[in-house]
């Protein structure tokens, strides 16, 4: 069995270019950049939509004839986006191995050697040559620290681990903690505050920022990955949501003021918080909307409210019991009056809406796609760590996730279109070993090969979608071990398999020799260019 591998959404925003008439990322439609209108995606004046995937590892490769061969694949296949890690932050430099920035004692230090962004230089040369665009993520919510407890509000939920080299996990490149730990201080989100740590960054973002300003082949600087309260390390009690969208707009605003070639894009889940107070609230637009076609209506989005989340499951619910009733598979555990069944706390739904629509991760979606710098933001679909519904007793354990998570997709939609937004899309994150997600296969909450298709292919169905990005990558027969391309080796007790074949790092979720995941998106790739 595997694990069932889900994608991390993008919703295109267009009303908040509306509202910077200084940006233009709606005005080229004959660039040869990237850019985003109410329409969606287009490049060289026609549209883009497409299917892409995240390889974050890319630039780690030792051999550039690697990094040729992997997105020659993946040109092939008929993906036209990727996404990397465009950070790779060490506290003390290795002695093999890439790194692009020092981060010690309050200090920085940029490495522009063969090791460091020339590397980075490699990968951007390569993606435009091969036809591929890049998202390029600036930094990174998480990064534990190996062998280390955690406590306060730190999350759970993340793991490092000691037994793989550094660079194998998505976390282990550095990011928002390591610079708090660095500059002396304790909680996470003093990373979005603390003026020397806002310089820092400024200045690393900065010098990637101008490195590619003139490249084709970007198709966007995103902020974080996933950008949240909570993290590896303790939090603030006075971390809200309003932090994490100030921080938004302040980077938005900084890279708009640098670039006016590239769109800007905020990598955060998704989540959301409905009852929370907006810094960008969504206001009737200044001109009147133009009057429909005849025998059309005006549409008008409202945001997404917690009543109707609610509504929207118990109907959902409902549904799903009146076709296990019609198949003979409903199994009554109420008890018999009468001859009838008289229902039970099974069918009931719980008034609260969970820590994906709360706010309780800091992170209010809406209000950040509202940024008027921001081009368009992200969601994403954790099914192995988050529940965006309570469980439905008339469906299995994997039909709940995909079932709750296609919910979830169609919510996230409904938020970015009321300020404006087409869907796209983009990957799904966990922090586990590689050996942890292959040794769960005796769970039944984890789906079999057909299970996994079958979700992969309810995504590409919905051809609402502007483009779609699968998580993650994964590639055999590199010249270079996993074990040679890593910056850190020494904390290495024994090499998984991934590091003695030549296959690409892997956090769990790598679609390397899984052929029928591949030609899904291959297909998905096709369908989706006939559709531009």
């Amino acid at each position: 069995m595997r694990l069932f591998s889900y994608f991390w959404l993008l919703a295109s925003i267009w009303s908040c270019l509306a509202a910077a008439p200084s940006r233009t990322i709606s005005k080229r439609g004959n660039s040869s950049f990237v850019s985003s209108s109410k329409d969606g995606f287009s490049v060289n004046g026609s549209s883009l939509r497409f299917v892409g995937t995240n390889l974050y590892w890319l630039p780690t490769l030792e051999s550039n004839d690697d990094i040729w061969n992997v997105l020659k694949n993946i040109s092939d296949t008929g993906i036209k986006v990727v996404r990397i890690w465009a950070f790779n932050d060490v506290e003390i430099i290795p002695e093999t191995g890439t790194w692009f920035q020092l981060v010690q004692n309050g200090t920085t230090t940029i490495n522009d050697g063969p090791n460091g962004l020339q590397k980075l230089d490699t990968v951007m040369q390569m993606a435009e040559q091969q036809g591929l665009y890049v998202i390029l993520s600036l930094t990174n919510n998480w990064n534990p620290v190996p062998n280390t407890t955690l406590t306060g509000t730190a999350s759970p939920d993340v793991l490092a681990s000691v037994t793989i080299p550094r660079n194998t996990l998505s976390n282990d490149y550095g990011g928002m903690d390591l610079y708090v730990r660095q500059f002396g201080l304790q909680d996470h989100d003093e990373f979005y505050t603390n003026n020397n740590i806002l310089t820092a960054f400024q200045n690393f973002t900065k010098q990637i920022v101008l490195r590619y300003i003139n490249s084709p082949a970007v198709f966007s600087w995103e902020l974080a990955n996933d950008a949240r309260c909570n993290s590896t390390i303790p939090t603030s009690p006075t971390c809200t949501t309003q932090t994490i969208t100030k921080w938004h707009a302040l980077m938005a605003a900084f890279i708009a003021s640098l670039d006016p070639n590239h769109v800007v894009s905020a990598g955060t889940s998704g989540f959301q918080c409905t009852d929370c107070p907006k810094l960008y609230p969504i206001t009737p637009t200044a001109s009147p909307t133009p009057s429909p076609a005849p025998g059309k209506k005006r549409r008008s989005v409202a945001p997404l409210t917690k009543e109707q989340i609610i509504r929207q499951r118990a109907e959902s619910r409902r549904q799903n019991r009146a076709a296990a009733k019609r198949a003979g598979t409903l199994k009554e555990d109420g008890i018999m009056i009468r001859g009838r069944w008289v229902s039970t706390a099974t069918r009931e739904v719980s008034s609260s809406i969970g820590p994906t629509t709360d706010g309780s991760s800091g992170v209010d979606s809406q209000d950040i796609l509202n940024i008027p710098d921001i081009g368009f933001g992200a969601f994403q679909v954790y099914p192995d760590q988050n529940t965006y519904a309570p469980n439905d007793p008339n469906l299995d354990p994997v039909q709940n996730k995909i079932s709750s998570s296609l919910a979830w997709i169609q919510q996230s939609a409904q938020s970015g279109a009321a300020v404006g937004s087409l869907l796209c899309s983009t990957h799904s994150r966990s922090w586990v070993s590689p050996q942890q997600v292959m040794d769960a296969t005796t769970t039944s909450d984890f789906a079999n090969d057909a299970q996994q298709e079958q979700g992969y292919s309810s995504v590409f169905a919905d051809a609402g979608l502007a483009g779609i990005m699968q998580y993650q990558w994964g590639s055999t027969g590199v010249s270079q071990s996993s074990t040679a391309i890593q910056l850190d080796t020494t904390n290495s007790e024994s090499p998984t398999p991934a590091q003695t074949t030549g296959e690409s790092p892997n956090d769990g979720y790598s679609i390397a020799n899984n052929t029928a995941i591949q030609q899904i998106l291959q297909q998905g790739a096709q369908a989706m260019a006939a559709d531009s």
